[in-house]
């Protein structure tokens, strides 16, 4: 069964519309995910592939870990939720910033969330068919080589923006 979200507006403001992520998607209707870029006690940041049997970019890489923010959930709580189905960790991730991604399937409100997470993660087979640790300039590099998932290069480059403003 497809995942329910619930439709925004561009200011990011509640619809009162329930439709499946898929409707969603194929309409082109607004509506939230929530991201979260992982770092290591030692700064690297988590990559990983995302598994062949994915509908939505599958065997492409990624430099965050997320999904669609549920039906009367908050952006934290699915970053919290994703962070646990996906690479089995308990964390609470620091919210960031929120943008309207229009780079990738459809337009959509992006969470974008940090946390600092353990070296070792039980990352779903599921979900996840490969995941390392790259320094900042290793992930530079990575992005022009490898074939990234169309909005990891705009999070990362938002992100690093936000660390350079905010530090």
């Amino acid at each position: 069964m497809d995942e329910l979200v619930e439709h925004v507006d561009d200011q990011d403001r509640l619809s009162g519309v329930v439709v499946s992520r898929r409707q969603a998607v194929q309409e082109g209707w607004l509506h939230r995910v929530a991201v979260t870029v992982c770092r290591d006690e030692r700064g690297r940041i988590l990559v990983h592939r995302r598994a062949e049997q994915l509908s939505r970019f599958p065997g492409l890489f990624e430099v965050v870990v997320g999904g669609a923010v549920g039906v009367g959930e908050s952006y934290e709580r699915a970053a919290a939720r994703e962070l646990a189905e996906e690479l089995g960790i308990r964390v609470q991730p620091r919210p960031l910033f929120r943008f309207v991604n229009r780079i990738g399937l459809s337009p959509h409100w992006l969470g974008v969330h940090e946390a600092v997470v353990p070296d070792t993660v039980a990352a779903d087979p599921e979900e996840v068919a490969w995941h390392g640790w790259l320094t900042e300039p290793d992930l530079r590099s990575a992005l022009l080589e490898w074939p990234f998932t169309p909005d990891s290069h705009e999070v990362f480059r938002r992100y690093l923006t936000f660390r350079a403003v905010h530090s």
